[in-house]
């Protein structure tokens, strides 16, 4: 069976970079769309549904922050955010908005290639079919997991689109009830690699997961803490029909 190239959506004021990646990532199978910026990629939105962008940070009018914090509202399609600064609180933010991953300025294209990849794994489904035995909801909690559309349903019915890092993660506690998994763990589970050292994107990453879920990250019941261990999930997890 033939595999549709995945749409990226490069958006950069600068158009070297550009031209670049629209070229390098064309050679290596995918289908590139480009945008010099937020009103650019907005318009291009409106007629395409790319499988994961790749946004400047640093940008005239919106910068990659604003589209982001933007599209997060209604669009759950990965994020990869480009960043010249060498600022983890730069990094931090990305993630709190709801990007996949980050990658520094200047970067190696296969590193980029690499990441890429990586998240479309974890969130395309032409990529990434689920297991047959694998339900498509599942109940933890007060809560249901939708895992076609990656919604949250609360015992009201009320749903709330999670964004690929997000479901990720939450796809790790759901696998791995009542087992403490460790920060480096969930970190190589999410993103396909190991943590840097002294990374703590991960509290960032289970911080606004348990806000998903309604809970106080300082008093969480779901997701509990377990100090100097990691992080366990509390809830039975059963299939839901």
């Amino acid at each position: 069976m033939t595999t549709t190239p995945a749409t990226l959506m490069v958006v950069d004021d600068d158009p070297e970079i550009r031209e670049l990646l629209a070229d390098y990532l064309g050679r290596h199978g995918y289908h590139v769309l480009t945008a010099e910026g937020a009103d650019a990629l907005y318009q291009q939105l409106a007629a395409h549904t790319p499988d994961l962008l790749i946004v400047d940070v640093m940008m005239p009018g919106d910068d990659g922050f604003t589209i982001c914090r933007e599209l997060r509202k209604t669009n759950d399609t990965p994020i990869i955010m480009l960043t010249a600064s060498a600022d983890d609180t730069d990094r931090i933010l990305g993630l709190e908005l709801g990007a996949d991953d980050y990658i520094g300025k200047p970067f190696n294209p296969r590193e980029l290639l690499a990441r890429i990849k990586a998240v479309l794994r974890r969130t395309r489904p032409a990529a990434t079919a689920a297991a047959p035995h694998e339900a498509r909801w599942v109940r933890f909690g007060e809560w249901q997991l939708d895992r076609m559309t990656r919604e949250l349903v609360d015992h009201t019915g009320e749903r709330t689109a999670l964004s690929g890092a997000d479901f990720q993660l939450l796809q790790v506690f759901l696998e791995r009830p009542a087992q403490v998994i460790t920060r480096d763990d969930l970190y190589t589970l999410t993103r396909g690699r190991d943590a840097p050292p002294l990374d703590r994107s991960i509290d960032v990453h289970v911080c606004r997961l348990r806000q998903r879920l309604g809970e106080d990250a300082q008093h969480s019941q779901l997701i509990r803490t377990v100090r100097g261990a990691g992080y366990v999930l509390t809830a039975r997890v059963d299939a839901a029909s």
